[in-house]
């Protein structure tokens, strides 16, 4: 059988996309999904969604790990299949769909050659702070630890080893590091599911802004990623309880295609 597809990048996060509204593709066969994941037998990607159809919302948001399994909220495929369904017509300026984590809102601005995504992402609560992290839920589970500079940083052996030790090794956690810097804060993280450090994860850097705000008691900041520059902007009711989180970045359509399943 074959099938179209369509590959976007939200600051280098990738991800490969397909319209399943007619369910062309079974989101159990996770073989599948694994395999066009694959950056060496595949597409290649950090993650697969499929855009499906939901009562009472524009579209419903799957979104699977690159191994294949199903997974939490992703923040940069978020904002990357909202610009997916802006460039298919199903929606225009604003978009309401449904996540494994709730209900969420966009709003698209049209730039030309990438289309910028706000994405509205669910209220945080529960905050685990430490004296050098901080833990909590964006849509996904995320360790932040501070540190002093990206310079010479690894942030892969030092993020596998937090997310393989004995508190986080069965369920998995991603992992942030954070450094400041002139214009906001840095951030680099090393994602469960993927199993490596990537170039961005939307939800990691609104982990990191939350936790820069309580640090720093802002309540906004431009992040650097390897992959290119996020803003995330909120409110601070207090120290446990986050709200009205926007999560704005770029999400770029890549190419497209045909491939046999």
């Amino acid at each position: 059988m074959q099938i179209e597809f369509y590959k976007y990048q939200g600051t280098g996060n990738d991800f490969v996309l397909i319209d399943n509204r007619t369910n062309i593709i079974s989101a159990n066969n996770s073989k599948i999904i694994k395999h066009l994941c694959h950056r060496k037998f595949g597409i290649g990607s950090d993650g697969l969604m499929l855009l499906e159809n939901a009562e009472g919302y524009d579209f419903r948001m799957r979104y699977f790990n690159s191994d294949g399994g199903e997974a939490s909220m992703c923040g940069n495929g978020g904002r990357c299949i909202v610009a997916f369904a802006y460039h298919l017509g199903i929606i225009n300026k604003k978009a309401r769909f449904i996540a494994v984590d709730g209900e969420h809102e966009a709003l698209v601005k049209d730039e030309g050659h990438f289309v910028q995504v706000s994405l509205k992402m669910i209220d945080v609560s529960g905050i685990e702070k430490e004296d050098h992290h901080y833990y909590m839920n964006t849509g996904s589970p995320h360790f932040i630890e501070f540190i002093e500079s990206h310079e010479n940083f690894d942030t892969f052996s030092r993020g596998k080893a937090i997310r393989y030790n004995d508190r986080f090794a069965k369920e998995g956690t991603n992992v942030n590091f954070v450094s400041f810097n002139n214009d906001g804060i840095q951030v680099s993280t090393y994602e469960r599911g993927v199993e490596n450090e990537t170039y961005s994860c939307g939800t990691g850097v609104v982990a990191s802004a939350i936790s820069s705000g309580l640090k720093k008691s802002k309540n906004y900041f431009k992040i650097l990623t390897k992959g290119g520059c996020l803003e995330v902007k909120f409110e601070i009711i207090n120290s446990q309880n986050i709200t009205n989180i926007w999560l704005i970045g770029p999400a770029t359509r890549v190419f497209s295609g045909v491939t046999s399943i």
